[in-house]
């Protein structure tokens, strides 16, 4: 698969401002869809607004910590949704903050409007936030009740929902309806409990997600464990839709050098996504069905499953090097529209690239790649339906 082009390189040093790329998403403009923009995080460095050739248009900091011992805000994950009180907004998960930002987007250009009263999302106090056990990914979501984001907690396997509220002049706040936990232990065919893997304290994580619009469904990669299914309210049992490779491997910590050694598979794993399980997004047909895409972090990959059903496994592909442009290894984030958009006139899909060449020595090199679906739709023999669901509808 052949990217088309892409952003401007992020170094994540302070010559680059710490700017490390993360998760993108797209907010397409409803007078001309040429002028839409993509959204990318970049963790400490805050946020970056792009053109659909890839140009920085906007950059917008993370915020600082109440005070120089406190934790700095950290840009991780960044999801649109259309029509709240009349505007468009990008929602942003701030895991240094433990908190979630707003933006109203306007003729491509951004405005932060976060209510200056935000809360905590996951913690009470600001020392328990500077333990880092704090807001992660994220996604939104909208229905008859209102706009909400879905939101994980670093470190642990809990999920929020949180819903946005209309705030006086003109900002945005939000409050906690309610939150799931994931199992973080795993019962295995043979009897045995298995527990993936991390340093002790910590749970395995949720990162990426998504919501299906039109069905009201949320997507969850648990990173070491894989992909879940669950109502978008939290509400009702989740189903585990597919799982890693490294699934029930049996592994230990080792301190001196912070990783995980493994023992032997006992053979429970998945075929599809090598651990992590990273960034989720859905391409939709007009006729109900469409995709759902995986980053399958761990080899460079994204699995492709039936949007609809039990969400049965379709193929994979890679994004690698074409005329200068070089390919996508290590992503968090993506994110897919069947909507034309300016020269991609049968859609975009955006992911992010967590080694970014030409590489510089000693200087950690991100940014986000831009492939036109028809690319990945010729690839695997998928369908091109630009009538699918629209996000502004």
């Amino acid at each position: 698969m052949d990217p088309e082009l892409e952003t401007p390189a992020l170094f994540d040093d302070e010559a680059g401002g710490n700017a490390n790329g993360d998760d993108p998403a797209i907010w397409v403009d409803p007078n001309d869809s040429g002028r839409s923009v993509v959204i990318g995080t970049a963790k400490e460095a805050g946020l970056f607004v792009y053109d659909l050739d890839g140009r920085q248009r906007q950059h917008f900091p993370a915020p600082p910590g109440p005070t120089p011992d406190d934790e700095v805000g950290r840009f991780n994950n960044v999801d649109v949704t259309y029509g709240f009180d009349g505007r468009d907004l990008a929602v942003v998960s701030d895991r240094g903050r433990d908190q979630i930002r707003i933006y109203s987007i306007s003729r491509g250009g951004l405005t932060d409007v976060t209510d200056p009263a935000a809360p905590f999302v996951f913690n009470a106090t600001q020392e328990q936030v500077n333990d880092k056990e704090t807001a992660y990914g994220l996604a939104t979501w909208k229905d008859s009740t209102g706009t909400y984001a879905l939101v994980s907690r670093r470190h642990r396997t809990s999920v929020g929902l949180v819903k946005l509220l209309a705030k006086p002049g003109g900002k945005v706040g939000y409050e906690v309806v309610r939150t799931l936990d994931l199992p973080a232990s795993f019962t295995l065919p043979n009897g045995q409990v298995w527990t993936p893997c991390d340093e002790p304290g910590r749970e395995p994580q949720v990162e990426g997600m998504v919501v299906d619009q039109e069905r009201d469904v949320l997507y969850a990669a648990q990173e070491d464990v894989g992909i879940w299914r669950m109502r978008a309210d939290l509400t009702g049992t989740p189903v585990l839709v597919d799982r890693v490779k490294e699934y029930g491997v049996p592994a230990t910590y080792d301190p001196a050098t912070d990783e995980c050694t493994p023992g032997v598979d006992p053979g429970y794993g998945g075929r599809h996504l090598a651990a992590d399980a990273e960034g989720l997004t859905i391409y939709y047909r007009e006729d109900g069905k469409g995709y759902l895409l995986a980053s399958s972090q761990g080899d460079n990959t994204f699995a492709v499953y039936r949007r609809e059903g039990s969400n049965s496994y379709l193929g994979q592909f890679r994004i690698g090097t074409d005329d200068g442009v070089d390919g996508v290894e290590h992503s968090d984030g993506s994110t897919v529209l069947n909507v034309p958009l300016g020269e991609f006139d049968e859609g975009l899909f955006v992911a992010h690239d967590g080694a970014n060449t030409p590489a510089t020595p000693d200087r950690e090199n991100t940014n986000f790649k831009f492939v036109g679906w028809d690319e990945i739709a010729d690839e695997l023999d998928l369908d091109v339906d630009t009538d699918g669901w629209d996000p502004r509808d």
